[in-house]
């Protein structure tokens, strides 16, 4: 029997995913690893949110499709003093740049095999005791099997369809987004409209999450460009942006986070 340190570490984590089958494939792996101690699991980023600011854990395993509060938003803001190891479990594979920038542990594709899982829960365990974890590198993410999307992106920009090309919008010139049935208009700071046909999910895989938000069913805004907060609206560009209910706890934690306040 090894009695060694890094065997008798058990690792305290979360779950955070709003689609409850993957929460319970996720509950019953934990369940047959003896090193993992599973204290919570959340169905939203921002419950998560309010436990993590106030109880520290080891690891989180967090979703990044999810309403409100994205995955991505929440690993921006968690509390750096007691920041969790991150491993991302999604659906999705374009977000792995934009992880292993934040530095996440691993990046887990759904469906996640078990085999996947135990390597991946491991390599954090035997960190937890040892010297800081190195992530794999990006490209081993690679032979995940490509999702494909309209909208294609390079560090800092993205390429929509705009009549017969593809053209390139700096992420920096953006001021916000606005949806017009299935089509979007995107404004630009020299006072550019972009009309693209596009929805706002491919949309919001593709923008950094820690510069944008969306704060309504209709709007997507740059932080960094948003000149007030005041009763429900935002403005940008001295236009006044209306906040919606679903999306006003999301945005107002956002902004606490980020203080902007």
């Amino acid at each position: 029997m090894d009695d060694s340190p890094v065997s008798a570490r058990v690792l305290s984590c979360v779950i955070v995913d709003d689609e409850p089958l993957a929460t319970a494939v996720l509950q019953r792996y934990c369940a047959q690893l003896p090193f993992l101690q599973l204290v919570a699991t959340f169905h939203d980023a921002l419950s998560a949110l309010a436990f993590l600011q106030s109880t520290a854990v080891d690891l989180v395993l967090l979703d990044i499709e999810m309403p409100g509060l994205t995955g991505m938003q929440l690993a921006q803001v968690l509390p750096t003093d007691r920041k969790p190891r991150i491993i991302l479990t999604t659906a999705y594979n374009q977000y792995a740049v934009q992880g292993y920038e934040l530095g996440v542990a691993d990046y887990l594709v759904k469906p996640i095999a078990f085999q996947r899982f135990v390597q991946a829960v491991t390599r954090v365990h035997q960190s937890s005791t040892a010297a800081p974890l190195v992530p794999a590198a990006p490209a081993a993410v690679a032979a995940e099997p490509a999702q494909s999307t309209p909208v294609q992106t390079m560090a800092d920009a993205m390429f929509v369809k705009n009549e017969h090309r593809l053209q390139r919008v700096a992420f920096d010139d953006i001021l916000y987004i606005e949806g017009m049935k299935e089509y979007l208009m995107i404004y630009t700071a020299d006072g550019g409209k972009i009309l693209t046909l596009q929805s706002f999910r491919r949309v919001e895989e593709v923008l950094p999450p820690q510069r944008f938000a969306r704060i309504h069913k209709s709007f997507v805004v740059a932080l960094p460009r948003i000149e007030h907060v005041e009763r429900g609206k935002v403005q940008v560009a001295g236009r006044l942006l209306p906040v919606g209910d679903a999306y006003r706890d999301a945005f107002m934690a956002l902004i606490r986070a980020y203080n902007q306040l």
